[in-house]
């Protein structure tokens, strides 16, 4: 205290120096002991120390705090450089000279720079969390359930993590543009089906989800996995009814085809259910026309199908006695002997009896005419050579006639025609014998092949030509028979009449036999008839036909008949 600056008094200033002389001439004035004046300026000297030391906590404080903010802030740039991931800051936390509030402001614009650019990096980070869980949430289906903009992760914004959350981000906007594809597709196949089911497009759609309406933007649609399942199940759904319309479809236009078939359905009809029948042979992804397999266009054809049911029912006799007919014709034509009223009689007693299919019977019968036109098939080579045969005999028989004809050679008209068909029919009568035994060897090879008798007209070919050959054979003994007669005529005529210089010529024995004449004015018929035993199957009606036909031959021809035979 003594040292304490003393200053002049005259300068007004007020000093410890001078408050404390002061003291000392108020003390000196009072008379205050040097005891009690040593015991106030302790007490002065301690109160002056208690103001210092105040200062000093004071000071001491203050600094400690400015520490611990410069502590702080280089640990706020430390975490920020580290969540941030940016380096460039760091030489700034390292630096030690200067004093403590030079050190904090250096740090500060740092620190106010780093702070900026956290808020950017943490606007980025949120940015693409959200676009991360809005994408999520269309894909799971919760969009609407989520509220608030994700939490960002403050301890680490680095560009790192972000282009991690970007990478993700990416992914997902992919996926989601997948989705959005193949829930389009689905929606088109959808639409592909309805049209061709004849279905609502629009309400089919709906049910699946709202969003999927042709209104709604493209953007703005369902891609969720529950709608993508329930697009899924729907598209299947409608496959497998269209699988199953098409089979019925396909089923009814092939009962449609068959009652048309049967019924000889004019082709206008037909057209009518062109729609029907053109998919009759269709696989079901070939089918697009749109409203092919409509319910009322399937109800139609059933209709349609029972109307043809019933009709059919009612042309059933006609329809079996038409194809009768077309047996009996192939029979006839290839002279296979049947009974045809037996066959009508039993054709009415089975559509009468109820007991078979009109369908079954209609088909049994086609298989009979499939049948009989197989054996007429086979028939066909030895019927031709039948048919040659029998006109060669013709030819023979007028061959025989012409002859016996002494006026043969006059000029009369048309002569000189009978002239070239007889040297026609010479030729042609000379390879009777080779025709015949070709016939004889086809027959016989038929005959080993099949098991059975070739038959014509229900007599068998081989005894018909066994017996044409014998007729043949007692045919050349009858006119070597006449050869001999009439030369021994001639030599009684020469004996007995030598001065007469012509002859008269012999009359023609009625007895002369010729070989059969299978036709009649060109008409086939049998001509020749065989032993009782071989003819004792035949009706009574075929052996009056058989009895007129030899009635309406003509007068230079001879039939065996059963008892001469």
């Amino acid at each position: 205290m003594a040292v304490m600056d003393s200053q002049n008094p005259l300068l007004g200033e007020t000093t410890c120096g001078t408050l404390l002389q002061k003291l000392q001439e108020i003390w000196d004035e009072v008379g205050e002991s040097d005891e009690e004046r040593d015991k106030m300026l302790l007490q002065i000297e301690q109160e002056c120390l208690d103001v210092y030391k105040r200062k000093v906590e004071q000071a001491a404080k203050s600094r400690a705090e400015l520490l611990v903010t410069l502590s702080d802030a280089k640990l706020e740039l430390s975490t920020l450089v580290s969540a941030l991931g940016d380096k460039s800051f760091l030489g700034v936390t390292v630096k030690a000279s200067g004093t403590i509030k030079e050190q904090l402001a250096a740090i500060a614009p740092a620190l106010e720079q780093l702070w900026k650019q956290k808020e950017e990096r943490v606007k980025e980070f949120s940015d693409v969390q959200s676009q991360i869980q809005k994408i999520c949430g269309e894909i799971t289906g919760s969009a609407n359930e989520q509220a608030g903009a994700p939490a960002v992760d403050e301890s680490d914004l680095s560009l790192k993590k972000l282009n991690e959350y970007q990478v993700k981000l990416q992914e997902l906007q992919k996926e989601k543009s997948d989705r959005l594809h193949k829930v389009l597709e689905f929606v088109g196949t959808v639409h592909d089906l309805c049209a061709v089911l004849g279905m609502d497009f629009f309400s089919t759609i709906t049910e699946v989800h709202p969003s999927l309406d042709d209104k709604t933007c493209v953007q703005s649609k369902s891609i969720s996995n529950d709608t993508l399942l329930r697009l899924a199940e729907t598209v299947s759904a409608l496959h497998e009814d269209k699988k199953q319309r098409l089979h019925k479809l396909q089923e009814l236009a092939t009962k449609l085809t068959d009652l048309w078939n049967l019924m000889d359905t004019p082709e206008e009809e037909r057209r009518l259910f062109d729609h029907v029948t053109c998919n009759i042979s269709a696989s079901v992804d070939e089918v697009a026309v749109p409203g092919a397999l409509a319910l009322d266009l399937i109800e139609q054809a059933e209709v349609e199908v029972e109307r043809l049911d019933q009709l059919k029912s009612s042309r059933m006799k006609e329809l079996a006695f038409k194809r009768q007919v077309e047996l009996e014709e192939i029979f006839a034509h290839a002279h296979i002997e049947i009974d045809p009223e037996a066959a009508r009689e039993k054709i009415m007693a089975l559509i009468d009896s109820g007991n078979v299919e009109p369908a079954e019977l209609l088909a049994d019968m086609d298989n009979q005419i499939a049948k009989a036109k197989e054996e007429a098939l086979s028939r066909k080579e030895i019927l031709d050579r039948v048919e040659k045969w029998m006109s060669a005999c013709e030819e023979e028989s007028w061959l025989d006639d012409y002859n016996r004809d002494d006026n043969r050679y006059n000029a009369s008209r048309g002569a000189h025609l009978n002239l070239k068909r007889a040297e026609k029919a010479r030729i042609l009568v000379n390879k009777i014998p080779g025709m015949v035994d070709t016939l004889v060897a086809k027959t016989r090879a038929w005959e080993e092949d099949r098991g059975i008798s070739f038959k014509y007209d229900g007599i068998p070919l081989l005894a018909m030509l066994d017996e044409y050959a014998m007729l043949r054979q007692e045919r050349e003994e009858e006119k070597r028979r006449l050869r001999d007669q009439k030369k021994f005529g001639e030599q009684q005529n020469t004996e007995q009449e030598p001065i007469f210089s012509s002859r008269s010529t012999p009359a023609r024995p009625a007895s002369t036999k010729k070989v059969v004449g299978p036709r009649t004015n060109g008409t086939p018929g049998r001509r020749l008839s065989l032993s009782a035993s071989q003819n004792g199957s035949r009706s009574a009606a075929k052996e009056g036909k058989r009895d007129s036909m030899r009635l309406a031959a003509p007068t230079n021809f001879v039939a065996i008949s059963k008892e001469d035979a």
